[in-house]
This record gives C-alpha cells, sequence and structure tokens, in this order.
C-alpha cells in the first residue's frame, strides 16, 4: 500500500505504514498531521492512521516545539516523581519557548533541586523509553490515578464528558494525557530547567498554592546555548533592574500593588512623550480632552462593559446613595462629548484624543513591572465617522501608528487582523462591512498581515500591531478598533446631506497602548541608553578639581537656559570615577572641566559621548547646537 508523506515540504512515496514510520523518523520528523489533526508516528499502522497524505511534524514548526516540549514536560514530571515520591502531579503544558509542570509538595523547590531534578531528567532521556499511548474508559482511569494518590489528575478526569480517555506511559511514569508525544525520550536533545514559582491550581486564589518548575528544550545543545544567552541579555534589560539603577520609577506595598510610583527621571522622560504625543496630535486634527477618574455605574452597563469586561472592573463604590464606579475605559466620555452638540456630516470625522488614566483589576500573581499593572494611563483616541470614511480614517491612523512607532526606535512589527468572536453584538452584515473596511486599508497600504480569527472585541473587529524591540520579542501597543455597538447604546448621530439623522462609526486608537506598559518596553529596547531626547539627562558636566566648581555651574547654567536637561558633579572624587558614573546613568554626553576649558571661558569643551568617545573639542555655543540639532531629530 502506497502511502504520500510531505517532509519539510518534500513530497516521498511510502511502500506501507512501516517505510512511512522509518521515513519520517529519518528525516527529523517525530509526529505526524493526518486529516488535519497531530498524532504519534507510531499509530501509522495497519488500521490506524489512514492511508494518507501524512505531513511530518518537527522542531521546525511552532506545533512540533509544543509537541517537543509537552514530551520534555512529562520527562520533567517523571523526574520530580523519581526524586520526590510524595510529590502530586497537576499540569504540565508547553508554553511559548518552554514549557513548566506544576506540584503539589510541602516544600519549596530550591536552584539545588532544580539541578537534581535537571541531572535526573538527563538519565531518562539516555534510556530511550518510549512514551506508549493507551486508550481507556474514562472511570477506569479515575480508578487508576486514585490509586496513585493523584487527586488533581482524578478532579481534571470527572470533569471530561468524554467516556474514554487517553494515557501515555514512559519507562514506568503514566500521565494523562491527549499528546501526541515524541516516539522516545531520547529524542529531546537538550533541556534546561529555570526557575520556581508559586502557582494557585487552575488559577483561583482559594485554591492550594503549587510549585511550578517552568524550563526549556530544544533539539540541539546550540540552540539551546543560544537561547540561554539570549535570557541573559533579557536579565540585564529587565526594565525593573534598570528603573532601579536609573531611579525611574518604583512600586511600594504600602500604596498597593500595580500602581506605579513616577521618579524625576522617569517622570520627566514621560514628560517628553507626552508633549511628542499631544503636539502630534494636534498637528494631526485631534481635539484633546479630559474626563473624570470615576462615573456612575449605569454608565458602564449602557457602554456594554458592565456585561462583557466586569471581572476586569473593581467593585463600585456609593457616592449619596448611587453606586459609582472607577473607570475601566475613556471611551464612553468622549461619546457625551460628542453628543453635547448637535454633529453634521461636514464635521465629520470629528476626532478626540486623550491621555486617560484607566484603572483594571489584575490578580497580584499576574502582576509584572510597568509591563501589567492596575492603574495606567491610555494614549487613547475615539474617531467618530461617516461609513463610507472607515476605511480612510484607518489609512490615516496606520500612518499615524508608523510614524509614531518609529519615532520612539521601533521599526519592525507584526500586524494582526482579528475578526468577529463568539460573544459579539451587532448584525453579522456590519461585521462584515467593517472588517472589509480594515482588510482594505492594511491592503492599501501595502502592509503584510495575519487575520486572528475570533480574537476581535465583543463591539467590533479590530488591527493589533505588535512592535518587535532589539532582541526581536513583540510586544502589543497599537490597535485600532471599528465599533458599530456604542453608537446604537447611546444614540450617537450626525445629520447627513439629506436632512435626516444617520448614526456614525465609532473608532477606537490607540498608537502606544498605555504609557506604563510603553515606557517598559522602551527601557528594555534601549537597556536603558535612551536617545538624547528621551534621556532624562543629557548632560554631565564634571569638574576636575575643587577650583572649576563655579565654572562649571556656569556651564551648566548656560545649558540648562537652553532647554537642556543637565546636571553637575562636582564633588571631590577623581575625573574617572565620574565619567564612570555618568558611564553607568548612562548619560548620553559628559562635559568636563578643567584648567583649559576654563581658561578658553567655554570657547573649547572637552565633551565625551556615551560609549568612550572623545568628540573634537567644541564651543559651547557649537555644542549647544548639535545638542538641539540630534534633540529636534529624535535620534
Amino acid at each position: 500500500m502506497s502511502i504520500k508523506v510531505e517532509i519539510e515540504g518534500k513530497q516521498f512515496e511510502a511502500d506501507g505504514p512501516d517505510e512511512a514510520r522509518k521515513l519520517l523518523l529519518e528525516r527529523g520528523a517525530f509526529a505526524v498531521l493526518a486529516n488535519g489533526a497531530a498524532a504519534d508516528i507510531s499509530s501509522i499502522k495497519e488500521g490506524g492512521i489512514p492511508a494518507g497524505p501524512l505531513t511530518g511534524i518537527s522542531f521546525s514548526s511552532d506545533e512540533g516545539k509544543s509537541i517537543y516540549r509537552h514530551s520534555t514536560s512529562h520527562l520533567l514530571a517523571h523526574a520530580v516523581k523519581e526524586l520526590f515520591p510524595e510529590a502530586r502531579l497537576a499540569i504540565g503544558p508547553a508554553i511559548e519557548e518552554g514549557f513548566y509542570y506544576d506540584f503539589d509538595i510541602d516544600r519549596p523547590f530550591t536552584v539545588e533541586d532544580l539541578a537534581l531534578i535537571e541531572k535526573k531528567m538527563e538519565e531518562i532521556i539516555k534510556h530511550g523509553n518510549p512514551f506508549v499511548r493507551k486508550d481507556i474508559p474514562r472511570g477506569e482511569a479515575i480508578e487508576l490515578f486514585r490509586s496513585m494518590g493523584e487527586n488533581y489528575k482524578v478532579e481534571l478526569l470527572e470533569e471530561i464528558p468524554d467516556d474514554t480517555v487517553s494515557i501515555y506511559e514512559e519507562g514506568g511514569f503514566v500521565d494523562l494525557c491527549r499528546g501526541p508525544h515524541v516516539p522516545s525520550s531520547k529524542r529531546i536533545k537538550a533541556v534546561k530547567l529555570l526557575s520556581v514559582a508559586g502557582a494557585y491550581w487552575r488559577g483561583d486564589e482559594k485554591r492550594k498554592m503549587l510549585q511550578r518548575i517552568y524550563g526549556t528544550s530544544f533539539d540541539n545543545k546550540k540552540d539551546l546555548d543560544k537561547y540561554l544567552a539570549f535570557l541573559e541579555e533579557v536579565k540585564k534589560r529587565d526594565h525593573r533592574r534598570i528603573g532601579k539603577e536609573l531611579d525611574l520609577f518604583s512600586i511600594n506595598e504600602d500604596v498597593g500593588p500595580g500602581l506605579i510610583l513616577w521618579h524625576p527621571n522617569g517622570a520627566i522622560i514621560r514628560k517628553t512623550i507626552e508633549d511628542f504625543w499631544r503636539s502630534e496630535h494636534l498637528k494631526a486634527g485631534y481635539k484633546l480632552l479630559y474626563s473624570p477618574h470615576i462615573a456612575k455605574v449605569d454608565l458602564w452597563k449602557q457602554s456594554g462593559h458592565w456585561d462583557f469586561y466586569r471581572e476586569n472592573m473593581y467593585s463600585p463604590m456609593e457616592v449619596e446613595g448611587v453606586p459609582y464606579e472607577i473607570k475601566p475605559m475613556n471611551c464612553p466620555f468622549h461619546i457625551f462629548v460628542y453628543k453635547n452638540s448637535l454633529k453634521s456630516y461636514r464635521d465629520l470625522p470629528v476626532r478626540y484624543a486623550e491621555l486617560g488614566t484607566v484603572y483594571r483589576f489584575e490578580r497580584s500573581g499576574v502582576l509584572h513591572g510597568l509591563l501589567r499593572v492596575r492603574g495606567f494611563t491610555q494614549d487613547d483616541a475615539h474617531v467618530f465617522a461617516r461609513e463610507d470614511q472607515i476605511e480612510d480614517e484607518v489609512r490615516r491612523i496606520l500612518d499615524f501608528v508608523i510614524f509614531v512607532l518609529g519615532t520612539f526606535g521601533f521599526e519592525s512589527y507584526d500586524i494582526y487582523l482579528s475578526t468577529r468572536p463568539e460573544k459579539y453584538v451587532g448584525g453579522e452584515d456590519v461585521w462584515e462591512k467593517s472588517t472589509s473596511a480594515l482588510k482594505m486599508a492594511l491592503e492599501h497600504k501595502g502592509l503584510a498581515y495575519q487575520v486572528d480569527d475570533g480574537g476581535g472585541a465583543f463591539y467590533g473587529p479590530k488591527i493589533d500591531i505588535k512592535v518587535k524591540d532589539s532582541l526581536g520579542r513583540a510586544w502589543q501597543c497599537s490597535t485600532i478598533q471599528v465599533d458599530f455597538n456604542n453608537p446604537e447604546r447611546f444614540d450617537v448621530l450626525y445629520r447627513g446631506s439629506d436632512g435626516k439623522e444617520h448614526r456614525p462609526i465609532m473608532i477606537h486608537r490607540a498608537l502606544m497602548g498605555s504609557l506604563e506598559r510603553f515606557f517598559g518596553i522602551l527601557v528594555e529596547h534601549y537597556a536603558g541608553a535612551f536617545p538624547l531626547w528621551l534621556a532624562p539627562v543629557q548632560v554631565a558636566v564634571l569638574t576636575i578639581a575643587e577650583r572649576h566648581a563655579e565654572f562649571a555651574r556656569k556651564i551648566a547654567g548656560e545649558l540648562a537656559a537652553e532647554g537642556i536637561r543637565v546636571e553637575t558633579n562636582l564633588e571631590n572624587e577623581k575625573i574617572g570615577y565620574k565619567i564612570r558614573e555618568a558611564a553607568v546613568r548612562k548619560t548620553p554626553y559628559s562635559v568636563i572641566i578643567g584648567d583649559k576649558e576654563m581658561s578658553e571661558g567655554g570657547g573649547s569643551l572637552s565633551v565625551r559621548k556615551r560609549g568612550g568617545e572623545e568628540t573634537v573639542p567644541v564651543s559651547l555655543p557649537g555644542f549647544i547646537k548639535l545638542l538641539k540639532e540630534e534633540i529636534n531629530s529624535r535620534r
């Protein structure tokens, strides 16, 4: 029986199941895709997987990485049970760039434990145990895991509606799993356990705290070493560490988790970002707004947030017997500004923009520095447009997005067109029109995009843009969302050319997302070495000796008078130490003041650029001109 097999885009003919399995394994596949579903290679047999065509799954694909790493998580669980028999197993999925497994054990795992577990995993890998799948009645599986004391597996099984479930056995270790897996433990080539964290069972704070071991695996040691080096670079750029070193921001438990305290250095960068944002929005025809931080609960019921977004909102507060809610969004306020006066078709599109601070409930376990917070400021905007204006307006917004991201040094991004989700409001015809308008705008701009099927908001489709930082990591920032729900809910109208009332379409739009998150991304993108226009201190004036202090103050004063952010170091320390201090603070320019500079009265300054490069001596006016040109270019 001839079977068609495809591996890495190449076509083959196999003479029967045995040859098909051999062919797949020899060419690096460890699982197979048949009839649209992934399966174990061992399932290719007479009466098993149909006669083809079969597609080999290898580590080069995302699905292959997931299978490979999920198989590694089984080896992790096997090793833990060997070393700590009292540990109870929870779940162990593959995740982006790795895997984890949750364990119920009375004490936390230590760094030393991780080393022992990793060593045990390597032993199991060398044994080359096959992964063997068994399909058994659900009741039998429940009894099996109950007899093993694996109560978490029993809980999962009791919620599965199927009569039959699958388990996998590897070297005497048994786990509940849908599969597929690699053929044997020996197929795993390079493993590293990375860290331990606490995790509530099923993410429920009322359930038991488990120990979660994170790890990763690759199909060769070279790629693993490369990834570990990447993680070291990520660690160096961690915005929380750099934020502390450069005194940018802090989070204080006495104030509350997820709430950011902006320090002077961070605040001046934020002000610079905000000034740029406001200036460019005014140029682009937006009107600036400010809105309250709370509103009546009825407002959020009318907008739909109460029904569709309740889990992200805080408990209402009572004001004179009326329930109020701290705002999770700015949208309803902008709607009421629009409705404050009658609009004509000639007035549209109307563009409103606000740096609006909002508050959303995030569980403490997911809070992460500036990247996941409870209070943040959105660079929010809402455009009210006629239906025939949507495509042009989206094109205009896309141009704005690309300009703003490029100004901050982001030139590469992934774009997603998110379509209608399962739960949605509005008619399918309006969804189709809106989705088509977004699609046409992307194609008109020549922007490559992927479709995120079902990823739209409940009120309309959207475009999401993920910027790629200097390490190639993708970050969700910009979004463009079409909304025909809120104009309906709030009875938003304009008078058309026919003298009749019509309903506009509302476009929600953010360029940076939130200032907090965007700032955290910037810190990691630049590793704290901000370009001159963003640097909290742009110039450090350093003295060689105490006698140079007064002249240094004069130079610093003249720089400050020209709008340059300047700092002096007049301490009685060696100049080498002062230069190193300025380098640690990542200051773009340092001016060295000694006898020569003082004697020339600012006619010839010794200037060092960040990184140690010394520039040609320059006059103070010439230096100021150079600084202003660089700042204005925002490079």
